[in-house]
């Protein structure tokens, strides 16, 4: 029988380590402490860098006496610390959701273990030697053997997890040798399944701490507010170690640089304990983040500084009361999200420039709270949540999703052998972390089922910090798959009600029960996966509209996209399989609000604009007033400024201040507009008026002038009026068997009798359009158009499109009539077709209709007539059309600046915006559709020479892209996508909307695009920028188009 490895054994979690404790460093005087510098603390010593490395398959075969004094490293390569290993061409990066990339054998991993072996020198002080030497390991993937000096100073498991060692009896002063071994596979990986990249290595600080002989071992510090949260308390509990009879300790607390309370105590035991009453004091909370300085002084008998901590603190208190989460008596609303460690070079490596680039973006988004899906971050990502005001969920390194694909979703979590193995990492969160005031709720881990062991983590949790909640999602689960959705009891191991994706009807169901007693989060929602996710207008009016629910975290924060060139250098972000890793999951861990290279995607501004903190309604145009809500938690609007302006063909016409009055959080008053309404109108123009809320003074994360929020009305003064046609010359028309050729002062057209379309269209002898308007039904699929809800079972609908040739739609001309009027100003082209996909009988009769006229104006009508039965929804409805790709200026009036769709424009308002093709394509990891511009009411398209292509309709949507379709669909990374030599012009009816079926919501009824008889109406003209502006051309056809659609309604 074969001695069991410790990193298989269940009776094994660690060698030697020390009790977990709170994150913190301590100095030699207060001066230096409340600089906050790690490096000038007391005994620090980095040990990032360079380290010799080793690389193996398995242990047996990396070598085994590498940790002893006289074996040489000098030939092992170098690799940098923090790291992962597969991300330094070793071994590969291998990503799973769900299941185990090994065989389901608990606690037993394969043999074959890839194995880094790690070395480097680092020097002792003679002074270092005076106390007590600590190692710190702060984040090792998976679990890890140590030595210095060649001997054994322990092992440990719990990847991003705090490892201290006291090596004080391994270390001599002057040189020293610390050795490593990391294995990638442990029986931890079991509970550490989460939805990432697996990656291995020693990826956070490592560092040594020299103490003190007496030190401070561990502080709790846990600030609350009482009577009536005016006052604070705060409750200290010092932990001491080494002789520290008749030492003192002093805790002091200061206020902006100013001491406001002095406590000091005589040791008597090992354990310091009491509380500081603070009168009025100022509390935290993620709107206004106020942080006091707690200074920890450990004194000896002779009244000297031994050593000093500083802790940033904050006063509030969290509790349930009436069924509602309250920070500080008030009911908050949790506008969070799901935040991996990721980044696109170091993976979970994360540099502290990119946390704070991370919360910087959150902040400027309106985002107050974080979920640590689904483990404990760097220590420094709590400091600046509490700096920068978060709430956060920090969540136990813990999930064990891939059991369910062997049907045994609870196995670990109710086997009492696994219980130490949970409750440690449970103990080591909350120790490490306990005295940050973002943090309001512990989370006992993630996808784990529900058992005994979480109820031992949640008591635990309870016992040891009453102050704080505790989260955890898979008890809820397991009780709305057994009430249909819909729970009917409170849950025991866990304060909140909490749950993923749940459809929006099923939260409004929840949201009206009364017999609950805790409140409803979602901890997962809006998976952002590819374009979308659409529908968070309906979220959050959701959320508003019940009282015990109370927000959600989005799923989630950014694309895990590792950063790969291909040989010629191009740039792409690579996901799962792209390593050549089995089993993987695809692109399904490209699904954040922000790319990998932290570059906002549209969703992020549609997030913003759906939990905005200012919101207007019922503006009055006759008594130019408007109700104003607050719906800060705890803020009035005092550090905001209110901007309005009057907008009208995207110029501003005036514009001014809002002098808004004291309205508290929460609560809403009506104000007076000082805005006057134009007295001279323009004809066929809209008129907008914007309010503009922003900051009026620079903050930690925007400089003053930051918008955080925006409203738009259109104006009740628009004059319509009826443009009678001009004489235009004459055309001329040349019918031969398979063209018409169609030819005015200005233009030539020909049009193809046999595909039923125009072959090509030149303006002052210049090709324009090499192939006109086309009915097109197909888009390249969204994410959440290919996948199904993995959580309800939903079937993918471009399935079902599929499965209806909506891609292979052909067309079959059944005839072309060609009429000219008697005066030669016009022509009127008549096409008749079928359209349908092969195998299938159900299709379309349509009817094409051109009037050409003599100044090159197009009016394109198009009726379809639904027969046979096909799918019931469509992607779109609109048409294509190959623009010259020379053609690519464009000006549009409509929704702007950025895409938008029917279930995701609240970020978009109407304007004349300016941009290129290019800018108009949104470069997702994964190409699929995007870019569309909605509710447009007129479009140019224009080449340098300020020759251009006119489009104009009632409201429409539109693309345009260097990039096809197909190219989009088959595309698996952008580095495969190649520009056409032409523009692809989509002109739509509508698409389909985007929801987020990927893992939730499907798109709701109201935004998808219904199969019926449908008609489609705009008109195409060419143009001289130096004659005839976008803006003036869009006066005549209003009118123009107008009439037109006043006739197609009557017919």
């Amino acid at each position: 029988m074969s001695l069991q490895h410790d990193w298989e054994n269940l009776n094994v979690l660690q060698k030697n380590r020390l009790q977990a404790r709170s994150s913190f460093f301590s100095y030699k005087s207060k001066q230096k402490a409340l600089t906050y510098e790690r490096g000038d603390s007391q005994g620090f010593l980095l040990l990032n860098g360079n380290w010799k490395f080793h690389y193996a398959n398995s242990p047996m075969e990396s070598p085994s006496d590498f940790y002893q004094e006289d074996y040489s490293t000098d030939h092992w390569a170098d690799i940098s610390v923090p790291s992962h290993w597969q991300l330094k061409g070793y071994g590969r990066p291998h990503y799973t959701n769900v299941q185990y990339p090994f065989p389901v054998e608990p606690p037993y991993i394969p043999s074959e273990n890839p194995t880094g072996s790690y070395s480097r020198t680092f020097t002792v002080t003679k002074e270092a030697l005076q106390g007590r030497v600590h190692l710190i390991f702060e984040g090792v993937d998976s679990s890890f053997h140590v030595w210095v000096n060649g001997n054994f100073a322990g092992y440990s498991q719990g990847s991003r997890l705090q490892s201290e060692f006291d090596i004080t009896l391994l270390v001599r002063e002057g040189e020293n040798r610390i050795s490593v071994r990391v294995y990638q596979w442990a029986e931890s990986s079991y509970i550490e399944d989460q939805d990432m990249w697996w990656l291995s290595g020693i990826f956070r600080d490592v560092y040594i701490l020299s103490k003190p002989d007496v030190h401070i071992r561990d502080l709790f510090l846990n600030g609350t507010l009482e009577h009536d949260y005016q006052d604070g308390r705060l409750d200290f509990e010092i932990d001491l170690s080494g002789v520290y009879q008749d030492h003192t300790v002093e805790v002091e607390i200061q206020q902006e640089g100013t001491v406001v309370a002095l406590h000091k105590q005589g040791v008597a035991c090992e354990t310091v304990t009491g509380s500081i009453h603070l009168d009025k004091v100022k509390s935290w909370n993620a709107e206004i983040p106020f942080l006091y300085d707690v200074v920890v002084t450990l004194l000896n008998p002779a009244g000297e500084v031994v050593e000093v901590i500083p802790q940033k603190c904050g006063f509030r208190t969290v509790e349930i009361k009436g069924g509602q989460l309250l920070v500080n008596g008030v009911a908050i609303m949790f506008k969070g999200v799901n935040r991996h460690d990721a980044h696109p070079d170091y993976g979970r490596a994360v540099p502290l420039r990119s946390m704070i680039e991370d919360l910087v973006l959150m902040k400027q988004h309106n985002v107050n709270a974080i979920r640590t899906a689904h483990y404990p971050n760097d220590p420094r990502f709590y400091d600046l949540c509490d700096q920068f005001g978060f709430y956060v969920i920090d969540e136990a390194d813990l999930e064990c999703h891939g059991l369910t694909k062997i049907g045994q979703p609870h196995v670990l979590s109710n086997d009492p052998a696994w219980k130490p193995a949970y409750l440690d990492r449970m103990e080591r969160m909350v120790e490490r972390d306990k005295n940050h005031p973002s943090i309001i709720m512990w989370s006992l881990g993630n996808e784990s089922g529900f058992g005994q062991n979480h109820v031992a983590m949640y008591e635990w949790a309870k016992r040891r910090d009453p102050s704080r909640l505790v989260h955890y999602e898979g008890e809820t689960r397991e009780m709305l798959l057994e009430d249909n959705f819909i729970p009917t009891k409170d849950p025991v191991a866990t304060d909140v009600h909490t749950s993923m994706y749940t459809p929006i009807e099923k939260l409004k169901a929840i949201g009206g029960l009364t017999y609950l007693n805790k409140p409803h989060i979602l901890c997962e929602y809006a998976h952002a996966m590819g374009n979308g996710p659409g529908g968070f207008k309906e979220y959050w009016e959701t959320f508003y509209a019940y009282d015990r629910l109370q927000g959600g975290f989005v799923w989630e924060w950014v694309d895990h996209g590792l950063r790969q060139y291909t040989e010629d250098g191009t740039e792409y972000f690579a996901y799962g399989g792209d390593f050549g890793e089995t089993p993987h999951d695809g692109n399904f861990v490209i699904d954040g609000l922000i790319r990998p290279d932290r570059e906002p995607s549209p969703a992020i501004a549609e997030l913003k604009k759906v939990i905005e903190p200012v919101v207007t309604s019922q503006f009055n145009d006759k008594e130019k007033n408007i109700l104003i809500q607050n719906r800060f938690d705890f803020s009035d609007l005092s550090t905001l400024q209110c901007e309005w302006f009057i907008e009208a063909d995207g110029q501003i016409l005036e514009g001014g201040i809002v002098d808004v009055p004291d309205i508290p959080a929460n609560t809403a008053k009506v104000v007076d507009l000082p805005i006057h309404l134009p007295t001279v109108v323009k004809e066929n123009t809209d008129y907008w008026l914007n309010l503009v809320w922003k900051t009026k003074e620079k903050t930690r994360w925007a400089d003053s002038g930051h918008p955080v929020a925006w409203s738009q009305y259109e104006l009740p003064i628009s004059r319509f009026v009826q443009i009678e046609p001009q004489h235009l010359g004459q055309i001329t028309v040349q019918e031969k068997t398979s063209t018409t050729k169609i030819t005015g002062p200005t233009f030539e057209l020909t049009f193809n009798k046999h595909n039923g379309r125009i072959e090509d269209f030149c303006f002052d002898g210049q090709l324009v359009m090499s192939k006109g308007p086309r009915l097109n039904f197909w888009r390249a699929p969204i994410d959440n158009d290919l996948l199904g809800s993995e959580e309800f079972n939903a079937s993918s609908v471009t399935k079902r499109w599929k499965e209806f040739g909506v891609h292979a739609i052909q067309h079959r001309i059944i005839g072309t009539d060609v009429t000219i009027s008697e005066d030669l100003q016009s022509v009127v082209i008549q096409c008749e077709a079928k359209l349908a996909p092969p195998v299938l009988a159900w299709g379309f009769h349509v009817t094409y209709l051109y009037t050409i006229h003599a100044n090159g104006r197009i009016v394109v009508e198009i009726k379809g007539v639904k027969s046979g039965e096909g799918p019931q929804y469509l992607p779109r409805i609109g048409v294509e059309m190959d623009v010259e790709d020379t053609y690519d200026y464009v000006q549009w009036y409509g929704l702007g600046p950025n895409e938008a769709y029917s279930d995701s424009r609240q970020a978009a308002r109407m304007s004349v915006w300016s941009s290129t093709v290019d800018c108009l394509h949104t470069s997702y990891v994964v190409p699929q559709e995007n870019g569309n511009r909605h509710q447009t009411k007129w479009a140019s398209f224009t080449q340098e020479s300020g020759k251009g292509l006119f489009i104009s309709g009632s409201s429409f949507d539109f693309t345009a892209s260097y990039y096809t379709v197909e190219q989009l669909e088959t595309a698996k990374h952008t580095s495969d996508l190649f520009k056409q030599p032409y523009i692809t012009l989509h002109v739509d009816k509508q698409q389909y909307g985007l929801g987020s079926a990927s893992c939730g919501q499907e798109v709701q009824e109201q935004y998808r695009l219904e199969n019926e008889n449908f008609e489609l109406l705009f008109s195409m003209m060419p143009y001289d920028e130096n004659a005839n502006s976008p803006i003036a051309l869009s006066k005549k056809f209003t009118s123009v188009t107008h009439q037109l659609k006043e006739e197609l309604q009557k017919q």
